[in-house]
């Protein structure tokens, strides 16, 4: 071969002396061949792909631009100096002897190759990115060859003249214009089509170079440096990031892997009904018949997904799909980034080798000086691209966590909308957020650090293999102890997982506790029961802490073990090597190759356990993942779309169950509804109306029959559902706006005053669960929404039950009734109302779940069945009121809308009253604007409400904006919240964790320059035999030093575990007690998600991440200064250098915190509307399934999580800037470290320098975690600023004061009232404009008033929900506004609007205190009428009340807050409206005993019925929050004022018609 080619050069190829000698050169013909052949090469061989969308592509060419033309100039001259070159080759070759062959060849294949450069420079201008990274490597490439002939021929002609001109000329043209060329390719060339595309996103047009220092991404940092970011400012996904693209692939992976999964399922339960059959067969055979009947029902509950007693973690679920799906949808990403890692892993290797021969050219007298400087370039460069490729890794191992995270909660989201009802039960609306927040988290977190699985185990097994290299057999002493580290790290991991899982519950029900805490807020605040609920928590709480403080014992074992670990290593190598023969003796060389290969070994040593406990961790949560997303699906097979004539909708033998096999609640109904027509269904309650309902959507499980539909439904729940936007957008519901119909449905649901009422009409934002909205105002927005949707089949559940009569009776005309706007079509009104009923088509009477009869009004009166009994008895009462009055009765005592548990603001009563047509209310109810509190809401909503709110003008109303922005702290991280937290671990404590590690650090460089000093004897004792003395003082001496260090650490990590736990319980506690005793408005202002975050992420990472952070910040930065203190130890002239390289550190690392911490902060902001959302869908779960309306619920999740994705992407490269940039710094301090020692050469030991490079290769790892530990820290103290901001609100007047009030108070309950005003918030008017009145004692008073009169707002004053504006109120003569507020509200008794009840025993939600005896209890649930239920339930008061009382129904929940006030038994009871969620019977159950039972009280009644207040002593009318009249009903009734009207219209006219 050789020989081949000297022919080929006409000179010589190779020859070695030419390399042997101080000014070293490489023979001409290697530099013509070998030199110019590898970068052609490489480019012919990658350049044929670059011309692909040429071929394929469908898009014209984009525009030239100046950077294109100047490129293409640059190619063309190029290609013209290798013409030069060839013809110069011809014309010199006709002259004289024939030229060598390759001065035709080189010309020419460079002829071809510039062809090619300029082809390719065209076909880029059909892609978005017009640069080429194979482009760019080939002038790199070009370059670098290029440089050994270029300082060839400068040398020369140096040294004598210039043989051949024009070549020599030539070769310069040639290099400079390839320079030029390279330069030019650095930057991104944007032709002007696609400058809005580069606008939203740089990095689709950033050049090669650009990309892989990230250099695109500059233009942010220096943004987010001036000033604080916004998520405007944060660029675009590329589509291929964006949700709906990641989770379409996902989807298409997931069903084929779901299917698989589910056949194996079906396989393992086949076996195991063998295996139990098999079993049974061993049986007697009258056993044997008993466990058939058993088995007959056990096949049932295999399928079954989860009633109560199956819902133990022993349920079989498809297993084993989710990893297999997630590696098919990313398998690009994941081959891309394997690529990366070798690259980077075999580079690691490099540099220990390199380091070994410059110690070798340090020690040795005679070595070339252009070795050594070789030495520290290939030092420069291996550390270079070894840090590019460890960027690109990490930046796809980022990007694919991201997506992994996007495409699980997009499936999470699309599950919720399908699974069946079910499934549903098992998970509750918390655990299912955890789903999606802490679960995908986790799978983020793992994706990370993946491919560290294969990685570290190759890294370890490379290493050993050149430690053998260096040491021989002794490193297997080193990796005994390594070996033997294993199942001591084993052993831990396992602890530390069953702590976790122990925790994970914990906190799962610690959180939902706080939810509900939350949700009940205003219930705990009326009957005074915080500090039991606060004493729940912190047990949660006490429980969790204890299992955190083991666990961090656990780390700091580990982490002991983990620091022990490279040092015990090198030591027990060392000395081996060292003991088992004399002549072996420890130099230099040796030494530090070794240590920097066991440097090399630590990474993935620390890694992999790590990387194991994360997989363990991830693999509880594949499971919970598994397990729901494998779940069932909503089974609508039972619901037929078949056309059949003359029928709307259709039961044929339907029966339907809660649960698979569980009671049928729907039973046999066989039943055909005509199209057009008005169906109303009646019956009891928990006869099964709501069931019928449900079941018609398809929310039921089928056991036989099937209903058929043919049309669109639109669906009016019984409770409400209001979406968290403007009004508008509520009644729209994603449908066109078609203004005239909007208009006349606004119309019709008698909205229109409501509108004017609201700040901003109907661009009003609505808050969370429609908190600013009246009970009676969400079913009207309801009803709207299912009008304006245009159906052709309404199912209305009993939508005129929160609205009161005068309303329900203008509804029902102009909407409902055979009058109205819905005449034409078919509509199912599930109703407790008698009046209106005369006027359906048809009525179907349910008893039981079966239709008992049907047929019209006068039919069923004639067939004297069940419903003329029903109709007697309550129809009786009315005979001699006008038919208004039956209107009035009966409509209002339907079910109350109960949105989730109490979340309302009664500042606003629930129902509307009062007799004039709707427009005159308009003007009294003035009033209530100012009294409405509008504040619910996230910061995400309020922007594109407004956007719709153009045409309003631009100055915002009051109240219009309901959201408060959360606050988004900016700027620096205030160094007060490092010494809040560091006051909350106690100074103490952190002043010797601190200690610990400094100690630790000093040991540390103690080892290393003894070690230095114990390579040196080798120098020393050259040829003379090593004192054996001198050799067991090294190696006892390295040992001590070697164990301190760990022993330092292992002090400093229990401290600090102490230290953190102490902290996490003051933190916790504070912020607790704290939100516990805010008043009332700032739960209005506040949803509810923000503080459950507070409690969630804030006080997760409080525990978890801050203590971790602050630990690893500490040793990276003990490690930089140890460092950079033994280099410059070694080579004083580095301390010159340190200079510089600081400051561009220092500024490097301004810039960038500030953009990152903020784009933390946008994440956490983005985040919350991601979770609210979801939860927000969840409970509206069967309104958008009965629209249809998934698809667009889809849609919006997928925007709300690109906007969060944008954010952490952001973040990523962010990250990914700095740490390229920061590795160069690393790489520089190599090359100084390498270079000062290869200059003061002859001045230094071969043990020394090895130490000092040997550090330096260390250091650019710790100087990017350091910039990574400071930024993580002080993003993660921002959850000390967050949940300080909470410990810091207001608090409402103190529980208990001094002054406190007689034992025994109120003994008589009377109440005066001198004078009272009182206001929602200090900017809005008065609510109650100075009220004096007087209740006796024992007085039973009812408060009635139109709308927004004040009459909620009286009970707020009475329990100080509500603190005065001026005047005062008295009970029994004690001030009220003295007294603390549990004096006044443990001695007051309501029961409220909403019931609301909590999760835990029934008894616990009577009596949270355990205060009274069961007798008690008891006797109390009896008067409550409600003894016979409990006593019929198997666990009798311990009856578990699920979360918000959704096993109760809605009257029962209402007759449990009215057994609360029985056991209470106060000398005053406040009777809110509590009648309003109950049908007749029960209404009238509560009434007598109220009377019985409270005579010897005084009773407020704020009623909206006239009829329950008639026999009371007194009435009260406000009005505009005046009194207006104050007197017995009789004296009213005479008196023409405003009462009478009221009366008039309820239709009471005389005395007599109260015989209630």
């Amino acid at each position: 071969m050789p020989a081949a080619l000297d022919d080929f050069c006409g000179s010589v190829f190779w020859n070695a002396s030419y390399l042997a000698r101080p000014d070293a050169d490489l023979p001409v013909c290697f530099q013509q061949t070998v030199l110019v052949w590898v970068p052609l090469g490489f480019f012919w061989i990658l350049a044929p792909w670059q011309l692909l969308p040429m071929c394929k592509s469908r898009t014209k060419k984009s525009s030239v631009t100046k950077l294109y033309i100047i490129k293409q100039v640059l190619a063309a001259l190029l290609m013209l100096t290798a013409v030069a070159e060839l013809a110069l080759a011809f014309v010199e070759d006709t002259e004289q002897n024939p030229l060598p062959a390759v001065l035709y060849t080189n010309p020419s294949l460079y002829i071809a190759t510039w062809l090619l450069v300029l082809l390719i420079h065209d076909a880029r201008r059909f892609c978005l990115c017009r640069d080429s990274g194979v482009l760019f490597c080939f002038w790199v490439l070009s370059l670098l060859c290029g440089i050994l002939p270029f300082q060839s021929l400068l040398r020369r002609a140096l040294q004598e003249p210039i043989s051949n001109v024009p070549r020599f000329v030539l070769f310069f043209i040639f290099y400079g214009l390839q320079f030029l060329l390279f330069l030019v390719s650095g930057y991104s060339d944007i032709a002007p089509e696609t400058k809005e595309i580069a606008k939203k996103n740089p990095e689709v047009t950033a050049s090669f170079l650009s990309s892989i220092t990230f250099e695109w991404y500059t233009s942010i940092v220096f943004k987010g440096y001036r000033k604080p970011l916004e998520v405007e400012d944060v660029w675009e996904l590329k589509d291929k990031d964006k949700t709906q693209a990641i989770y379409t692939a996902f989807e298409k992976n997931m069903k084929t892997a779901v299917r698989k999964a589910q056949a194996e399922l079906e396989k393992r339960k086949r076996k195991k009904r063998r295996r139990e059959s098999d079993h049974e067969n061993s049986m007697s055979k009258a056993q044997s018949q008993d466990v058939l009947v058993l088995e007959e029902k056990q096949p049932k509950k295999k399928k079954k997904k989860g009633n109560k007693e199956d819902a133990s973690p022993r349920k079989d679920f498809p297993r084993g799909w989710l990893v297999k799906t997630l590696c098919k949808t990313f398998w690009q990403n994941l081959l891309l980034s394997v690529a990366f890692k070798l690259v980077h892993d075999g580079l690691v290797f490099v540099s220990p080798q390199l380091l070994k021969l410059l110690i070798a050219f340090v020690s040795d007298e005679e070595s070339f000086v252009w070795q050594g400087y070789l030495y520290a370039i290939l030092l420069f460069l291996t550390a270079l691209i070894q840090s590019l490729c460890l960027q690109q890794y990490f930046s796809l191992c980022f990007q694919l966590g991201t997506n992994v995270r996007a495409s699980l909660i997009a499936a999470i989201y699309k599950k919720a909308l399908t699974m069946s009802s079910t499934t549903r039960k098992e998970s509750t609306v918390g655990e299912t957020v955890n789903l999606m927040s802490a679960d995908a988290q986790r799978f983020m977190d793992m994706t990370n650090f993946v491919h560290q699985l294969w990685s570290s185990p190759l890294q370890i097994i490379l290493s050993i293999v050149f430690l053998w290299g260096e040491l021989g057999p002794s490193v297997l002493a080193g990796i005994a102890v390594m070996v033997l580290l294993i199942p001591i790290n084993g052993f831990l991991v396992a602890k530390a997982k069953t702590i976790q899982v122990k925790n994970m519950k914990n906190k799962d029900e610690r959180m939902k506790m706080m939810s509900e805490i939350l949700n009940g807020i205003k219930i705990l605040k009326l009957f005074a029961w915080e500090p039991s609920f606060e004493k729940r928590v912190n047990e949660i709480r006490g429980r969790e802490l204890k299992n955190l403080v083991n666990f961090s014992y656990l780390q700091s074992i580990s982490i002991f073990v983990f620091t022990c670990a490279p040092f015990l290593v090198s030591l027990a190598s060392f000395a081996v090597y060292v003991l088992v023969d004399e002549n072996n003796i420890l130099d230099a060389q040796k030494a530090f190759t070794a240590i920097s290969l066991f440097n090399v070994l630590r990474f993935p040593m620390a890694m992999l356990p790590l990387v194991l406990s994360s997989l363990v961790q991830t693999n509880v949560s594949t499971a919970r993942l598994e397990r729901y997303l494998g779940g069932e699906d909503m089974d609508t097979s039972a619901i037929h779309h078949n056309p059949i004539a003359g029928s709307a909708v259709r039961f044929s033998e339907a029966t339907f169950a809660w649960e698979r096999d569980g009671n049928a609640v729907i039973r046999d109904i066989t039943l055909d509804i005509t199209p057009g027509s008005l169906v109303a269904v009646v019956g009891a309650v928990g006869s099964g109306k709501s069931s019928l309902v449900s079941a018609l959507l398809g929310e039921m499980e089928n056991i036989k029959g099937h209903i058929n539909i043919q049309g669109s439904l639109a669906y009016v729940p019984q409770q409400a559902w209001i979406q968290n936007a403007t009004l508008k957008d509520n009644i729209l519901f994603g449908s066109e706006l078609d203004e005239a119909r909007y208009q006349q449905v606004i119309k019709a649901c008698a909205l229109l005053p409501d509108l004017e009422l609201l700040p901003a009409g109907d661009q009003t934002e609505i808050g969370e669960k429609g908190i600013n909205l009246s009970g009676g105002q969400k079913q009207r927005v309801s009803l709207a929404r299912a009008v304006y949707s245009n159906a052709d089949i309404y199912v209305l559940d009993d939508p005129l039950s929160a609205v009161d009569s005068h309303v329900g009776k203008y509804l029902f005309e102009h909407v409902l009734g055979p009058k109205g706007l819905l005449q034409k079509k078919t509509r199912i009104l599930v109703t407790h109302g008698i009046s209106f009923l005369p006027q359906v088509d048809n009525i179907v009477v349910l008893v039981a779940g079966a239709v008992s009869e049907h047929g019209s009004y006068t039919t069923l009166l004639a067939n004297r069945g069940a419903f003329a009994q029903f109709l007697n008895l309550y129809g009786s009462q009315e005979e001699n009121a006008s038919e208004e009055n039956t209107a009035g009765t009966g409509n209002t005592t339907g079910l109350r809308p109960l949105e989730g548990p109490c979340q309302g603001d009664e500042d606003e009563p629930c129902v509307e009253e009062g007799p004039e047509d709707v427009v005159t209310m308009t003007l009294k109810r003035e009033a209530s604007v100012r009294q409405r509190d509008f504040s619910r809401s996230f910061s995400k909503n309020s922007t594109n409400s407004l956007e719709k709110a153009q045409e309003e003008p631009p100055k915002k109303l009051k109240g219009q904006q309901l959201i408060e922005k959360e606050t988004v702290e900016t700027g620096k991280v205030k160094f007060s919240m490092y010494l809040r937290y560091l006051r909350a671990v106690g100074l103490w404590y952190s002043f010797w964790v601190a200690m610990g590690y400094v100690a630790q650090y000093v040991a540390f460089v103690g080892t290393n320059l003894w070690l230095s000093a114990w390579t040196d004897d080798a120098q020393h004792y050259l040829n003379q035999t090593y004192p054996v003395e001198q050799r067991d003082l090294r190696i006892g001496v390295f040992g001590a030093l070697g164990v301190s260090q760990a022993l330092f650490l292992l002090f400093a990590t229990i401290l600090s575990a102490h230290g953190a736990m102490r902290a996490s319980r003051v933190m916790h506690q504070q912020l607790l007690s704290n939100i516990l005793r805010v008043p009332m408005s700032f739960f209005d202002t506040t949803p509810t998600g923000r503080i459950v975050n507070r409690f969630a992420k804030d006080i997760f990472t409080i525990d978890e991440t801050i203590p971790m952070s602050f630990r690893s910040w500490l040793s990276c930065f003990m490690a930089i200064i140890s460092t950079l203190l033994m280099i410059s130890l070694a080579t004083p002239f580095f301390a010159l250098v340190i200079i510089p390289l600081s400051i561009f550190y220092y500024f490097v690392l301004r810039f960038y915190v500030s953009t990152s911490r903020q784009l933390r902060r946008l994440d956490s902001v983005t985040r919350s509307p991601i979770y609210s959302h979801f939860g927000e869908t969840v409970s509206g779960l069967s309104v958008i399934r009965a629209y249809g309306h998934q698809e667009r619920f889809l849609q919006r999740n997928e925007s709300t999580m690109d906007i969060n994705q944008k954010t952490v992407y952001s973040w990523i490269i962010s990250n990914r800037w700095l740490a390229i940039r920061l590795e160069f710094v690393g790489s520089l301090v190599v090359f100084f470290s390498a270079l000062l020692a290869v200059i003061s050469k002859g001045t230094l030991e071969g043990g020394i320098v090895g130490l000092s490079v040997s550090s330096a290769l260390n250091v650019t790892q710790t100087l990017n975690w350091l910039v990574r530990t400071s930024s993580e820290l002080e993003t993660n103290i921002v959850a000390v600023e967050r949940v300080h901001e909470y410990t810091k609100v207001k608090n409402e007047a103190p529980w208990v004061t001094e002054k406190r009030p007689p034992r025994g108070w109120p003994s008589k309950g009377e109440i005066q009232f001198v004078d009272y005003k009182v206001r929602y918030r200090p900017e809005l008017e008065l609510v109650l404009q100075g009220i004096t009145c007087n209740i006796g004692s024992t007085e039973k008073v009812g408060v009635v008033g139109r709308t927004g009169a004040g009459k909620s707002s009286l009970t707020n004053c009475l329990f100080r929900v509500l603190e005065a504006a001026g005047g005062s109120i008295f009970i029994d003569e004690v001030d009220i506004a003295t007294i603390g507020l549990h004096d006044l509200r443990q001695n007051l008794t309501i029961i409220p609007q909403d019931p609301v009840l909590f999760t835990g025993n029934l008894r616990m939600n009577l009596d949270p205190f355990d205060q009274y005896t069961d007798e008690e209890v008891w006797k109390a649930l009896e008067l409550a009428h409600l003894k016979t239920y409990v006593q019929a339930l198997p666990e009798g008061l311990l009856h578990l009340v699920s979360e918000g009382g959704e096993n109760l129904s809605v009257g029962q929940r209402q007759l449990v807050c009215l057994a609360r006030a029985l056991l209470r038994k106060a000398k005053i009871l406040i009777l809110d409206e509590a009648t309003a969620a109950v049908d007749l019977e029960t209404d009238h159950l509560i009434q007598t005993t109220i009377r019985s039972e409270f005579a010897n009280c005084t009773v407020l009644t704020i009623a909206h019925r006239l009829h329950t207040i008639m026999d009371s002593n007194r009435v009260l009318v406000l009005q505009a929050g005046r009194i207006v009249e104050y007197d017995s009903p009789e004296e009213l009734l005479k008196k023409q004022g405003v009462f009478s009207t009221m009366a008039k219209d309820a239709g009471i006219t005389a005395m007599e018609s109260t015989a209630l």
